[in-house]
């Protein structure tokens, strides 16, 4: 903003503002009092108020308590606000007061300054914005909107992109059989549309707990106001805007069935924040498995070979890392320190209100936006271009001592215990090992011992 000031003041008197400012006095004293990390409120979360803000007033309309011009002024404004138009006016921190009333405030400031522009005569921020409403309400629902409007249009479609990746890959990838691995030691053959199939399982698990958990985040507490009761607020007036909300976003919102739990609670944040929590484990997994099946390539299992993106080390020529599940698993990282903020947060409410909002939206936006933006490149710049190795799956494979397994209906556990030792010891593949060991002769063992044969079901 320009040096220059003007003079505001709200009910604890008189405040200078940048000239240029679209926010009045209580935006600037929070600016003032809260000086602490420079982090601003997430533009998901500035949206989600300008279009509460806009059907507010639609709302306020229809029961004629705001005037029609008034409101649809109010309106427009509200959507440039959801928009980002207005953006740089929104400068107050994070760590702010913890139910969000300055950003609130901000808000209804920027909304008021622009709608009195429109009508050319005053539109005042607490009588005509924030009609019907409180932070208490407000910002409460702000949070939901927002994260719902993220889960459905930014990290549910990137999940089913990397999912429908995944699927195709697999789909691929089907005669490639090679040795499976529990506690990273050699186990029984699968094949790579089997192991990637583990992958899509667990994002459909993680898309369906999503979905269940965004119908309780949907249930909004607007109407509620300071502490549930609705005071200064028309009874019909939260259900009214809410189903405004319902109508311009697609998103199934609909009023809380109980307000003073939504005011008093975050319960529905917390839960949808352990959601994306489960969600970060998974990918976590995901993105280290590629990781081992991409280590090497000579020294490690070298399975795979992922696309290569940039050099490596800035002192080891030729060498080339995997990068794009590196940043996975560190936005999988972050997102579990932010649960566990959200979690902290979310039993900091006493009696009707909980006083940590302004962070729960931070970090569980924060969350939705960086688990959307890598899923796509994990799926994209991982998962899609990597190739198969098949001589060093092919050679793992058939020195793989625990085929033996196969051989226990038949000869029973010590004697193939004896036969994967030996093979183990003198490196030699199994088959070899077992014709020496077993009268079965060589048919009957190529046919116990096929890795294809053994690497079936699990599918369903």
């Amino acid at each position: 903003m320009a040096d220059k000031t003007r003079i505001e003041h709200d009910s604890m008197g008189e405040l200078r503002v940048p000239t240029e400012a679209l926010f009045a006095a209580q935006t600037q004293r929070a600016v003032v009092n809260f000086p602490i990390s420079g982090l601003r409120m997430p533009r998901a979360f500035i949206r989600a108020l300008g279009l509460l803000k806009g059907a507010a007033a639609e709302a306020n309309a229809g029961l004629s308590l705001l005037p029609k011009n008034a409101a649809t002024a109010i309106a427009r404004a509200a959507n440039e606000v959801a928009r980002g138009e207005h953006d740089a006016h929104f400068p107050i921190d994070v760590f702010q007061t913890g139910s969000g009333t300055s950003s609130n405030m901000n808000a209804n400031e920027v909304i008021a300054t622009l709608a009195s522009r429109q009508l050319k005569k005053r539109v005042h921020p607490n009588d005509h914005v924030n009609l019907g409403q409180s932070s208490n309400d407000v910002i409460p629902t702000a949070i939901q909107v927002a994260a719902a409007l993220e889960w459905h249009e930014h990290l549910r479609p990137a999940l089913k992109h990397l999912k429908a990746t995944i699927d195709r890959r697999g789909k691929s990838l089907g005669k490639v059989v090679k040795t499976g691995r529990t506690h990273l030691m050699d186990a029984m053959p699968l094949t790579l549309e089997q192991e990637l199939s583990a992958w899509s399982a667990q994002l459909a698990s993680a898309i369906e707990r999503l979905d269940d958990s965004a119908k309780r985040l949907q249930r909004l507490p607007l109407g509620g106001t300071a502490i549930g009761t609705g005071i200064n607020a028309d009874p019909r007036f939260g259900k009214r805007a809410v189903a405004i909300l319902r109508a311009q976003t697609k998103v199934k919102f609909s009023q809380a069935t109980n307000l003073f739990e939504g005011i008093a609670a975050q319960d529905a944040a917390v839960e949808f924040s352990g959601q994306l929590n489960a969600l970060a484990i998974a990918l976590t997994k995901i993105s280290n498995d590629l990781r081992w099946m991409n280590s090497g390539p000579l020294a490690g299992l070298g399975e795979i070979e992922l696309p290569a993106l940039q050099p490596g080390s800035s002192i080891m020529p030729g060498k080339v890392n995997p990068v794009i599940p590196e940043a996975m698993v560190m936005v999988c990282a972050q997102v579990i320190g932010n649960h566990t903020t959200i979690t902290f947060a979310g039993a900091s409410g006493n009696f009707q209100l909980n006083v940590m909002l302004p962070v729960i939206a931070h970090n569980l936006l924060q969350s939705l936006e960086l688990l959307a933006n890598a899923s796509r490149l994990l799926a994209d710049k991982a998962i899609a271009g990597f190739r198969v190795r098949h001589d060093r799956i092919n050679e793992a494979l058939a020195r793989n001592p625990i085929l033996a397994t196969a051989l226990n209906p038949v000869i029973g556990y010590e004697a193939a215990a004896a036969i994967a030792k030996r093979a183990y010891k003198e490196n030699r593949p199994v088959l070899d090992v077992a014709v020496e060991m077993t009268s079965l002769g060589e048919p009957t063992l190529r046919k116990l011992l096929d890795p294809k044969s053994l690497a079936k079901g699990g599918i369903g």
